[in-house]
């Protein structure tokens, strides 16, 4: 997954010394400046998003519990083998008193321009992640995703700080919130920012669900109606698109455990059933039936239209890209 590699863009140093602190906490004292505010509790309910499908976690509970402490610990660990690293660890990670904290930390940092500073987009962000607790829950699941389907996703750490598509993907799902408070200017604008920032376009009407993994990411776009199940897999290049200037309900379902492809376009209200895989540089048009394979341009299913080829295991969960081609073509090298 390509790495997005974090970059001052306000023209102000993003972290400074704590003058009470003595020589040897110097490293420790590297925080950012107003970044804090007191914590507020939770609400006692909250509106959760409704995703296309619900599925029982793949992943133990506790495992889940501790995600925090072991993102903690690894971030400790890359300090001790590269020094270097030190002030920006510890400013992103090891002083951060939360997930949320520093995930609003992290956003409001890379998002953040000359006219919109990181110290306003963290309180907006962290004012959102800790009223709705879901999107933390949902942010858990992701990061588990990546590292379980991405080999290139050497820690936790690695992924919460450097993975454009995760890091993408949380912030549409503030986004998404704000759009459905009606907060439209705020979210559009954050829609902008993921844009410029990570060359990710996702409408922040769309509906996004858990275990989300969108490898390398660069030029992913979905468009406003769009619905993403769980445990969904979305290579680069991919467009959840509409077909025309229509208006209401105009673009793709996603259903769960779907993979797709490099370079894929799926156009139009149609539903890609749950399981099913659609091959790299399809261009997509109709429904395509649970569990089964579309490829080509235009798709066409493997095993054709009337008996398609139907297999047992989740691509968007083993991400096998290549099984289906020498069924699908007498290509050779």
């Amino acid at each position: 997954m390509t790495a997005c590699i974090d970059t001052c863009r306000t023209g102000k140093p993003q972290i400074s010394r704590d003058s009470n602190k003595s020589h040897d906490d110097d490293e420790s004292g590297f925080r950012y400046m107003n970044y804090y505010r007191v914590s507020r509790p939770p609400p006692s309910s909250f509106n959760q998003t409704k995703t296309l499908h619900t599925t029982r976690p793949l992943i133990e509970d506790s495992e889940i519990d501790h995600l925090w402490a072991k993102i903690r610990e690894e971030a400790k660990s890359d300090i001790e083998r590269e020094p270097i690293v030190s002030g920006y660890y510890q400013a992103s990670i090891v002083s951060q008193r939360s997930l949320e904290a520093a995930l609003a930390n992290t956003l409001s940092v890379k998002l953040s321009n000359l006219n919109l500073p990181s110290n306003t987009l963290f309180d907006l962000f962290i004012g959102v992640l800790e009223e709705n607790p879901e999107i933390i829950e949902s942010v858990k699941q992701d990061l588990l995703a990546v590292k379980e389907r991405d080999p290139a996703c050497i820690s936790y750490v690695h992924c919460f700080l450097h993975f454009k598509g995760f890091l993408a993907c949380q912030a549409h799902r503030i986004a998404h919130e704000l759009w459905t408070q009606d907060r439209k200017i705020l979210a559009l604008l954050i829609q902008n920012r993921v844009s410029e920032a990570f060359a990710v376009d996702f409408h922040p009407g769309a509906k996004i669900g858990t275990g989300i993994l969108l490898d390398h990411a660069t030029a992913i776009v979905i468009g406003e109606t769009a619905v993403v199940g769980n445990n969904v897999s979305i290579l680069h290049n991919v467009t959840l698109g509409g077909t025309g200037k229509q208006c209401g309900d105009r673009h793709p379902k996603i259903g769960d455990g779907v993979l797709i492809g490099a370079g894929t376009c799926i156009l139009g209200n149609i539903t890609i059933g749950e399981g099913a895989k659609i091959g790299a540089g399809s261009v997509v048009l109709k429904d395509v039936p649970p569990r089964t394979t579309a490829v080509g341009n235009p798709a066409r299913l493997l095993g054709g239209k009337d008996n398609p080829k139907k297999h047992d295991k989740i691509p968007g969960l083993t991400m096998d890209q290549t099984s289906h081609i020498s069924e699908w073509s007498d290509y050779v090298i």
